[in-house]
This record gives structure tokens, sequence and C-alpha cells, in this order.
């Protein structure tokens, strides 16, 4: 019997400025492992320049990732004017659990803020492997600290 696909999102409305907050998200490979060490050890782009579509980037999770302790993406879509990127999950502990995880994020202006989106689409390994919530709320918990982050530089 096949596992059938699912699909989790999130809105977390944030203070920061929708172009300062995307630019933080964009930076991530060098940004997060500074500012939030607790979740990234590290993120080393092994192909690419790290943002454009075909980069590739290896991202080494600290003690704030309760799952996922190494994970491969490479990027699958940019749009810098709308604020979208797309990612797919092409190797590390994730595929344990799901033979297919692609993540999108947006930044949208809503006034002098803004609104962070994030949304997956998985397939599960099997009917055992929860949704992952789990993801889903270590993204929120990263976009409640690039605010606070983007605040504190403000």
């Amino acid at each position: 019997m096949a596992v059938p696909a699912g699909k989790l999102e999130v809105d977390v409305e944030v203070k920061s400025n929708a172009d300062r907050f995307w630019t933080i998200i964009r930076d991530s490979a060098t940004i997060f492992p500074k500012a939030f060490p607790e979740d990234y050890k590290s993120i080393q782009i092994l192909e690419g320049d790290g943002k454009a579509v075909g980069s590739v980037r290896l991202i080494e999770y600290g003690e704030g990732s309760p799952l996922v302790k190494i994970s491969k993406e490479r990027i699958e879509a940019v749009d810098e004017a709308k604020k979208v990127v797309t990612y797919s999950v092409i190797d590390g502990d994730l595929l344990k659990y799901f033979k297919k995880f692609q993540g999108t994020v947006s930044v949208t202006a809503k006034g002098d803020a803004s609104v962070a989106k994030w949304w997956c689409e998985y397939e599960k390994t099997s009917h055992e492997i929860p949704d992952p919530h789990v993801i889903k709320d270590f993204v929120v918990k990263n976009f409640v600290e690039v605010d606070t982050f983007d605040l504190s530089k403000a």
C-alpha cells in the first residue's frame, strides 16, 4: 500500500522589514551558524554560490534541532522579486523518515513588517512516520530568531 504524500505550512508574522528578513534568509549559510549556533553548527556550500538554483548546501545542525543533525539540500527555485526560495533535501537524516522532502520559504511585506511563510511537501518512508510537525516547529523558532536578530541590528 502506497504511503500518501503530505503537505504542512505555517505563516509567522514578524516585525522585520521584508527586504531585511529576506536578505538574512538568503545569507543563511553565513549568518545562521554565527547568529544561531545552538541550531546550526555549520552550513557548507558544496556546489554553486549557495543561493542560485542548483546550489547544494550541507547543513550540520546543533542541539536545538531535535530530529535532524545533518542534511544536504539543493536549491530548486528562486524568485528574488517575490522573495521565494524552494529547496529539496537530497541526503541526510531526514531521508530516513521521508522519501521526498521539499520546502519553500516566502517573505511578504505587511506594512512595515512582514509575513514569513514556510511549507513543505513530503512523502513518508512508512505509515508509522508522523507528519513533520517537529520540522515545522523548528522553522517557526528560526523565523522568530531571525526576526529578533534583525531587530537587534536595526
